[in-house]
């Protein structure tokens, strides 16, 4: 069980990793454009681009603490309680998980009924 938390977890973490390179990637592109019109110098742009990443390093850092937490807080529920109606939860999770990878249900629909469930707990 300890595993699939893990893989839970790391799905989330590799999501916001995801958006926040976009993020960077967006903020690299529009001080280029500014390069390109002379808004900025190229050296100006290059500092900019740095402390952005840096600011988006931190702000990565604490979205993946705060995911961390609050999933762990859940999965300790869902464990520690060791009550049938948490354990059919997640077994109600997982099944709506596999719909989801099969094409069932939307991503949308996932993420709604997975709430309605983990807020029950």
């Amino acid at each position: 069980m300890a595993s699939e938390s893990e893989g839970y977890i790391g799905k989330f973490l590799k999501k916001a990793d995801e958006a926040v390179q976009e993020g960077v990637k967006k903020a690299d592109a529009v001080l280029a454009e500014a390069v390109e019109v002379g808004a900025i110098s190229a050296k100006e742009a290059a500092k900019t681009g740095r402390k952005l990443s840096e600011k988006a390093l931190r702000e990565e850092s604490k979205m993946q603490k705060k995911a961390e937490k609050v999933l762990n807080d859940k999965l300790r529920k869902l464990k520690g309680g060791g009550s049938r109606d948490s354990m059919r939860d997640l077994e109600l999770i997982e099944k709506l998980g596999e719909l989801k990878d099969k094409g069932v249900i939307t991503e949308r629909e996932f993420q709604s009924k997975k709430k309605k469930i983990l807020d029950q707990i």
